[in-house]
């Protein structure tokens, strides 16, 4: 066992203690704690039982999920699977770029395969339990169908022309592989709103009349050019609600759940969008696409320098060094990086809230609207009001509801 194997195998380990540490802490706060005083006008001490038996749910869950994650690879890894499988399909082509793409997507498979079981008992077990769920056995299939076709129409041919940059290229392969997967994904956010989303979800534009005639009335104000405001069937799978922004130029749009109208007055949905509207005039969709350039930068420059390191191949008891093993190699090293980088972009992203928190409140006048609308989601999708500020730190990218309240009454 090299020293990549022991850094892989010693992070999957340590991970997966600090996770289980952050659930516990976060368990234990939420048991101990009673319904803040800025949420007790709507959220019941009976709501915030429930609430904690749903997370208590879902944390049984997904530590059984965890906890096979951790069994599965090992086993995988040390049993020899990643040689035994490159030898397979080895002997199905002669093409290094089939060969990639059937050793990457057997194992994608594979996980997929693993992780089926729990999204199904997620979707049709707890969130049944707790009345979210309003998804059919037909929209979930359909659903798992076109996301499954979606991603291997866009996701086959970049792997294969990557797998064909780094075996053809040479020393520049990593850069004209950065250049590639960028200008792709610039494509995917333009195209995204109006002709990927709408396989899933229906856009209807929101009609004319009163909520309307506020919400571009308030755009108008904030000088945001807003042409497009669209309605989502949110119903028809969950009775959570949510809005967000999405896309850049003439396709960008702003999406109002269906579920989010039933639930909350127009002053506070005209809130919640002033909020969206803030992280486009506070710049963050562009630093967050800045950011991600840079981050596919330092991927591709990584990877370039070290997938020819024969170290990282011996480490899953490779023999020979095929481009497509290295790709899944340096993904399993890398990922402890990501998750500190994750913890820091969460931070940002934390940040960028309470900034379009007060955005909103100086655009209206007031935040009353919005509070009252995060005290509304916070009740009816069953949020955990009290999490552990360790939690907090490695899985929130938005705030705590109650110290989001608490800088709106400041």
């Amino acid at each position: 066992m090299n020293i990549i194997a022991v850094i892989i195998l010693v992070t999957l380990v340590v991970n997966f203690i600090i996770s289980l540490i952050s659930e516990h802490l976060n368990k234990k706060k939420m048991y101990a704690s009673d319904v803040p005083p800025e949420l007790a006008d709507i959220y019941t001490d009976e709501q915030f039982s429930k609430a904690k038996s749903y997370y208590s749910d879902r944390l049984k869950m997904s530590s059984v999920s965890d906890a096979l994650g951790l069994i599965a690879f090992p086993l995988l890894w040390f049993l020899g699977g990643f040689p035994y499988l490159e030898s397979v399909v080895s002997g199905i082509t002669d093409s290094e770029i089939y060969r990639g793409l059937l050793f990457i997507g057997i194992l994608v498979f594979a996980q997929f395969l693993i992780g089926l079981p729990f999204s199904i008992y997620s979707t049709f077990v707890i969130e049944a339990k707790y009345g979210f769920n309003k998804m059919t056995v037909k929209t979930f299939a359909l659903d798992l169908l076109k996301s499954t076709l979606l991603s291997m129409l866009i996701g086959l041919p970049i792997l294969a022309a990557i797998l064909w940059v780094f075996g053809e290229l040479g020393n520049s392969a990593w850069l004209i592989g950065f250049l590639l997967v960028t200008a792709i994904s610039f494509i995917l956010s333009y195209i995204a709103p109006t002709w990927i989303m709408p396989i899933f979800n229906k856009f209807v534009p929101l009609e004319a009349g009163s909520l309307r005639d506020k919400i571009t009335a308030m755009a108008e104000k904030a000088k945001f050019p807003l042409t497009n405001i669209f309605v989502i069937d949110g119903s028809k799978r969950s009775t959570k609600s949510n809005a967000f922004f999405t896309g850049f130029g003439k396709n960008k749009r702003i999406a109002l759940y269906d579920t989010l109208i039933q639930n909350h007055s127009e002053e506070e949905l005209v809130a919640v969008l002033a909020h969206e509207i803030g992280h486009y005039k506070l710049k963050h969709i562009t630093q967050g696409m800045a950011i991600g350039i840079v981050h596919t930068f330092v991927l591709f420059f990584l990877l370039g320098q070290i997938l020819q390191s024969e170290m990282l191949y011996t480490a899953f008891y490779m023999t020979n060094m095929p481009i497509y093993a290295g790709l899944i190699f340096f993904g399993i090293l890398f990922s402890p990086i990501e998750s500190i980088l994750s913890v820091a972009m969460s931070a940002l992203s934390r940040r960028n809230e309470f900034a379009a928190d007060n955005f909103a409140k100086k655009l209206i006048g007031k935040g009353t609207h919005l509070i009252e609308a995060l005290k509304k989601l916070s009740t009816d999708n069953l949020s955990n009001p009290v999490p552990h500020p360790f939690y907090v730190l490695l899985n929130y990218s938005h705030p705590p509801v109650v110290e989001r309240i608490r800088k709106l009454a400041e």
